[in-house]
């Protein structure tokens, strides 16, 4: 009975009977019976409710019923919060009990980064500056996630995340100084406005192709593995930018190299004027992440605990688990996608109006704040021109500096200056030369 039992768990039980029969004829020598049956050994007979699927690229049962799958399999993902719209804590089990010197942080990064918004947009308007893209409404995606990673951690941004190196203690005078190109810029004016980048903290430096730093961003986080750096990268992108080649590359690599890695993908209803009911037929961005084997959440993005909440935990997992994680951040673009844009041609008024007056990143915390009697009104009102006052003056002094010398053009690509490369500078120093009376070169460096 032990041959049998065991065979039974071998073969199960109809299957194992008749094995056992076999074994017990081969043990009283009667071998011929398996000798004249030499494929009855070496097929195992399933029945199709046993028979179970091999293939090796998919992990699933066999159906005997002809039925699609429905675009709305994974739909109605939830999004997590944890203050409603007066700044009230729901789940008290949610509260990240975050000391008031933070919670303060966080507030004046958001105020001050929509001050220098409004000033920057402003000086583009009057044709100081070429170019500007706002932050309007989007703060708490930006401050939120900041907090929640490490000062060292790689930062990969779009160009609406301004507020992550404002978190980051970046200076007001480096911001003017990128946008207005002038001497003291880093990129040496060689960048269009609002493509920050920063080595000393940790960020990239932003170029215009939509979601080529999504791939970027896997293989930072892919050395950081292998260096066991202890560190990991995230990655800002919109919902426009996911619709590209590139983030399918990106998540598809992140998950099948198993990179310390977050997408963070900030859903604001438009890819510049393309809403999301013609960019994708999906449940958002946060339903593609378990296609790729992404571990995934939806976010309530005008609340900057739950962003911070998820981001901190994506993190913490990141570094112990090395598998990537994506947050899709709900929220909404209040300004226009940059001052080349005019939204009320693709939107109402109304529709601005409810999000930036009742439903506000900024609001909601200043309430969660004035509840807890960490702010008031007096204080309101002297922040707000104290922040005015430090924009205005690291403005006005960007606006002072002369632009940097023309020749810097040709610098910094490569070691030794090709000589097509030589031959266009000695061509612009010549013509610079006999024209340079047109030019207002006198606003450049020497």
């Amino acid at each position: 009975m032990a041959l049998a039992a065991r065979a039974a768990r071998v073969w199960g039980s109809r299957r194992g009977w008749r094995q056992v029969g076999l074994l017990l004829l081969q043990r009283l020598g009667v071998r011929g019976l398996a000798v004249s049956h030499p494929r009855w050994q070496q097929e195992q007979h399933f029945s199709s409710l046993d028979d179970k699927p091999q293939f090796p690229g998919a992990s699933a049962e066999f159906v005997d019923k002809l039925e699609f799958i429905q675009p709305n399999v994974i739909s109605g993902i939830p999004i997590y919060r944890v203050m409603d719209r007066q700044g009230q804590i729901i789940n008290p089990s949610e509260d990240p009990h975050l000391p008031q010197e933070k919670v303060l942080k966080f507030y004046k990064s958001m105020t001050l980064l929509n001050t220098m918004d409004r000033i920057l947009y402003e000086s583009q308007r009057q044709g100081r500056i070429s170019f500007y893209m706002t932050n309007y409404g989007e703060e708490g995606t930006h401050v939120g996630s900041a907090a929640a990673l490490d000062n060292t951690d790689l930062v990969f941004g779009q160009y609406r995340e301004a507020g992550v190196l404002m978190y980051r203690d970046y200076p007001l005078e480096q911001f003017m100084a990128q946008c207005y190109g002038n001497v003291n810029d880093p990129g040496k004016g060689r960048q269009m406005p609002v493509h920050y980048g920063c080595k000393e903290r940790h960020f990239v430096t932003i170029s215009s192709p939509l979601a080529t730093q999504i791939p970027q961003a896997v293989g930072a986080a892919y050395a950081a593995k292998r260096a066991n750096a202890n560190r990991i990268v995230i990655c800002y992108f919109g919902e426009g930018a996911a619709s590209e080649g590139d983030a399918h590359a990106g998540f598809n690599f992140a998950a099948t190299l198993e990179c310390p890695i977050i997408f963070f993908c900030r859903n604001n209803g438009y890819a510049i004027s393309t809403p999301t009911s013609e960019q994708y037929r999906g449940d958002g961005i946060a339903a593609r992440g378990p296609g790729y084997g992404i571990l995934s959440i939806r976010v309530d993005g005008n609340d900057v605990f739950a962003v911070y909440n998820a981001t901190k935990e994506a993190r913490r997992r990141a570094v112990a688990e090395n598998q990537p994680f994506l947050i899709e951040a709900m929220t909404y673009r209040i300004g226009h996608h940059s001052t080349s844009d005019d939204s009320s041609a693709y939107r109402s008024v109304d529709e601005v109006n409810y999000w930036d007056k009742q439903d506000h990143p900024i609001s909601r915390l200043r309430h969660y704040m004035q509840s807890r009697g960490w702010w008031d009104d007096e204080q309101e009102k002297a922040w707000r021109k104290q922040s005015r006052k430090k924009v205005m003056e690291a403005f006005e002094e960007a606006e002072r500096k002369l632009k940097p010398n023309p020749s810097l053009l040709f610098s910094d690509v490569y070691q030794e200056m090709p000589a097509q490369l030589r031959k266009q500078q000695e061509s612009l120093t010549r013509h610079l030369q006999t024209y340079g009376e047109h030019y207002p070169l006198d606003h450049f460096e020497k």
